[in-house]
């Protein structure tokens, strides 16, 4: 039976190797897609070095991105050639993922690649771009418009928040950059942001409510950094929370939900359902100049992203990306390009 190569996370190492599989290797399911591209996201990082405890079923391809065209199907909703996606669920988790040349999962985690997307520009976005732009549906569904006030995102160098501070920009939002990292702001500039904060400089203030600054706010540091935005939303402000750089804990009080009437979204994009994943990923593929306020959204969420923001390696240089990932000395995507079938 043909092989190929593949990247497994062990219990014995906690740490991952290319090793060569069959597809009788991999985990079931009704759909096989020869891998194209995927990605990788912080989760893959810690899960390849093992410094998180993210894979909860060992052996376990790593990978929670993969986008490529079906090999083959069992379910009549896909056909051999057409071309897909798959982010979230449990791959590359407890499930085999997108680290593979091929890569069989169920037929309900699989989504038709949208018109107006290439299947490098669906990893360039990936689980992050989709993050991204669930927190902005999210928050639009929350009434939040470039006119309501600026938008914050912490956490700004991050995959997602990067991200989100392009695709917030080219809809007219102003938005506000927080970072940690003193060389990043051109690059956050370039990205779209009207002004960059450094997150040692910020004044937090200890009360419970202090000045109201945003009308939205996409948060992925959770922490002490969480509990100020509550404190400084404008009046019905939306935050978006999406990650816990900064901690998992979060002290503040119940003035800002009750005299500012905000709202904390919690966006889980790994359990997404279908339906809404679908609708997400169409809004990725569409241009924001389109614009279009049917069903009280703006259709196009597509970023168009600096040169610089996307970086392609070849899939045997995939663990030599994680170090640098988690030691955050990268920035932007990094797109994994698997070698073209022989």
């Amino acid at each position: 039976m043909k092989t190929f190569s593949a990247y497994r996370i062990f219990e014995e190492s906690n740490a991952g190797r290319f090793i060569e599989l069959t597809l009788d290797d991999l985990d079931p399911g009704e759909v096989v897609i020869k891998s194209h591209y995927s990605s990788v996201n912080y989760k893959d990082a810690l899960a390849g070095t093992g410094q998180g405890k993210v894979i909860r079923r060992f052996p376990c391809v790593g990978g929670i991105d993969v986008a490529g065209v079906v090999e083959s199907s069992q379910d009549e909703r896909f056909k051999a050639g057409d071309e897909v996606l798959v982010t979230g669920y449990g791959m590359g988790v407890s499930h085999d993922g997108g680290f593979s040349e091929y890569v069989r999962v169920p037929a309900d985690w699989v989504v038709p690649l949208p018109d107006g997307l290439t299947l490098h520009d669906a990893m360039a976005l990936g689980t992050a771009g989709f993050t991204a732009a669930l927190s902005i549906h999210r928050l639009e569904q929350n009434e939040l418009m470039p006119e309501n006030g600026r938008v914050i995102v912490t956490g700004a160098t991050g995959g997602v928040a990067s991200l989100a501070i392009a695709i917030l920009a080219q809809n007219g939002y102003e938005v506000v950059a927080v970072t940690g990292k003193v060389d990043a702001h051109d690059y956050l500039k370039n990205l779209g942001a009207a002004e960059v904060l450094a997150r040692s400089e910020l004044a937090m203030g200890t009360r419970p409510l202090e000045k109201a600054q945003w009308a939205g706010a996409l948060d992925s540091v959770g922490g002490e950094m969480l509990a100020w935005l509550t404190r400084t939303m404008q009046q019905e402000g939306a935050i978006a929370s999406f990650g816990n750089a900064g901690g998992i804990e979060l002290h503040t009080t119940v003035m800002p939900f009750i005299l500012r009437g905000i709202k904390l979204i919690g966006i889980d994009s790994a359990a997404t359902t279908m339906p809404l994943r679908r609708e997400i990923w169409r809004r990725l593929s569409v241009d924001p100049s389109s614009f279009d306020t049917s069903g009280g959204l703006r259709t196009g969420l597509k970023p168009r992203l600096p040169a610089k923001t996307v970086h392609t390696v070849s899939f045997d240089r995939l663990p030599d990306t994680f170090s640098p990932m988690l030691q955050g000395k990268s920035v932007g995507r990094t797109v994994i390009q698997f070698a073209p079938a022989k």
